[in-house]
């Protein structure tokens, strides 16, 4: 073979690969117009189509993590109560979210074992609590508030037993109530803002 015919045929090669290159070129133009096509008629068809559901209704909403496992869930119960429950990747409830039928609404923190520890609850009257448990499930201090604007904080020993509790009344006095292991009845005192002059006077010490 001839270097012209050598030269002939790699400009053979050159024009065909020219060629491939061109066809390539305009199919790639071709998909991108097409895609872009698509595109706005999905655009034109989500704007204009009236069966498009405006809202997703359900009486359950379920939450699994990327293994399957069901790790939440969001509905109604079964006493028609508005429940949003987190559990733990070994399936246990440890955060509740609920809100009653009359209104009362509450958030309930569970442990490892499933024993409520913690519990803020709001009643439909408007007074509301934060109670406090230990690893028994024992009720150990309780802070609330009641609709008469009184507000008292109580404390429990390991058996449910209060033993002591402070608090302000309706009126805006103090209270302080104190029960001792060997005694049944409170040891309470109430601190009044009562002027001195209306306070009954002191009895006189007794003579022996």
């Amino acid at each position: 073979m001839t270097a012209s015919a050598e030269g002939y045929s790699e400009n053979a090669r050159l024009e065909a690969l020219e060629r491939d290159n061109r066809r390539l070129q305009r199919f790639g133009s071709l998909l991108v117009v097409a895609a872009a096509i698509l595109i706005a008629l999905g655009v034109v068809l989500v704007y204009t189509s009236r069966s498009v559901a405006t809202e997703v209704a359900a009486q359950r909403f379920v939450i699994k993590d990327a293994s399957g496992a069901v790790r939440g869930a969001w509905g109604m119960a079964e006493d028609s109560s508005l429940r949003l429950v987190f559990q733990d990747g070994a399936g246990r409830p440890r955060v509740r979210v609920s809100l009653l039928n009359d209104g009362s609404a509450g958030i309930s923190l569970a442990d490892s074992v499933g024993r409520p520890r913690a519990v803020f609850a709001l009643e439909a009257s408007e007074g509301g609590s934060i109670v406090f448990a230990d690893a028994t499930g024992r009720t150990r201090s309780v802070l609330g508030v009641a609709p008469d604007g009184s507000a008292n904080v109580v404390f429990a020993d390991q058996n449910g037993t209060t033993r002591a509790g402070l608090g302000v009344d309706s009126r805006g006095l103090g209270t302080f109530t104190l029960t001792e292991l060997n005694r049944r009845a409170p040891v309470q005192v109430e601190e009044d803002s009562a002027p001195p002059d209306s306070a009954p006077p002191p009895a006189p010490p007794k003579r022996r």
